[in-house]
């Protein structure tokens, strides 16, 4: 006991004898000092006192589906400060392949009783894959924020960048530039995103008064492997355009060309989605549209305050406007 006093208290900047009086439900300690206290609880691994356990500890679980993109990172650092300035501590929990699963951690946050949930990616943008945590969290009325795509059936709020406007950005760009075979290398097939900009991909194509054939449309997994993988494909049908659907795709679609003996942008010109961090440092530097990260993270954020504060906060999904960065990967298509 006095061990979990002393680490408390070293933790929050108290003194022990303020840390006591917390647990044991006394007056005189602010009510923020008490909120400090039982977060530095959660986050060293102890257990609240009985008393308190019916309150919902200041922890938000922030569930990302990896770190290697670097777009996930960024989203995980803006809703952190978010977070932190709402006097709330994010939970970082990250998949890894063979690790702890997205539900196994829905377990975990729930015995720490955080106070929301938010999931930047994850298997809500899978439309055949297990919802079955997600639904544990709306019958706990657990308040939840999703990140670039709904779930069908359930009414967490949801924070996205418009799909659509994304590739119809890119599309117009790569035409404008005298392309007429255009490649899309996008995620899973059930992936709802991938889904929207093979749909917002097909309008763009008969605007143009073609239509996009299926050779055209490669699907893999997010990655720059899956990446060169599905370009590879593309370019020995003949592309010279391609839009992918995150910018670790669009650097192995460039790779898979420089493996062809193809040149960026002299043969083939690459679209990327995201613009994460150091996409204008690569050879040659990406064009890629921008995801608004520093806006969609605030607005999760709010979101999710506004439910844990019992405000009326209605379902759906807020859609946010991408910006196509144009750098050195897209140039006019080969005569």
């Amino acid at each position: 006991m006095t061990r979990r006093l002393a680490q408390v208290a070293k933790k929050v900047g108290v003194s022990e004898a303020t840390v006591s009086r917390v647990l044991n439900g006394k007056p005189g300690v602010s009510e923020g000092t008490r909120r400090s206290v039982l977060t530095a609880l959660d986050v060293l691994g102890y257990e609240r006192p009985t008393q308190l356990r019916g309150e919902r500890a200041r922890l938000v679980g922030l569930v990302l589906p990896e770190l290697q993109n670097p777009i996930f990172p960024a989203f995980a650092e803006v809703i952190g400060g978010s977070l932190a300035q709402q006097g709330l501590t994010p939970v970082l929990c990250t998949q890894t392949k063979g690790g702890v699963s997205e539900a196994d951690y829905v377990e975990l946050l729930l015995q720490q009783q955080v106070s929301g949930v938010v999931f930047a990616g994850g298997l809500f943008a899978q439309a055949d894959a297990p919802h079955d945590h997600y639904r544990l969290l709306a019958e706990r009325k657990i308040p939840v924020v999703l990140v670039n795509a709904p779930i069908e059936g359930l009414d967490f709020p949801c924070i996205s960048c418009d799909d659509a406007v994304a590739v119809e950005q890119a599309w117009r760009h790569l035409e404008s530039l005298g392309h007429r075979r255009i490649g899309l290398v996008l995620g899973p097939a059930d992936h709802i995103p991938s889904r929207r900009k093979l749909a917002a991909a097909r309008l763009a194509s008969e605007a143009a008064g073609g239509e996009l054939p299926e050779e055209f449309v490669e699907r893999t997994m997010f990655s720059l492997e899956g990446g060169h993988a599905a370009a590879t494909r593309l370019l020995a049908r003949g592309v010279t355009g391609i839009i992918c659907a995150s910018d670790p795709l669009a650097l192995g679609a460039v790779r898979a060309a420089r493996r062809r003996g193809l040149a960026v942008p002299g043969d083939v010109s690459v679209v990327g989605y995201d613009d994460s961090a150091f996409m204008n440092c690569t050879e040659p530097p990406l064009t890629t549209v921008r995801q608004p990260i520093e806006a969609m993270g605030r607005a999760a954020v709010e979101l999710l305050c506004a439910q844990i504060q019992g405000g009326e906060v209605h379902p759906g999904e807020l859609l946010f406007e991408p910006e196509l960065v144009v750098r050195g990967s897209t140039a006019q298509a080969p005569r």
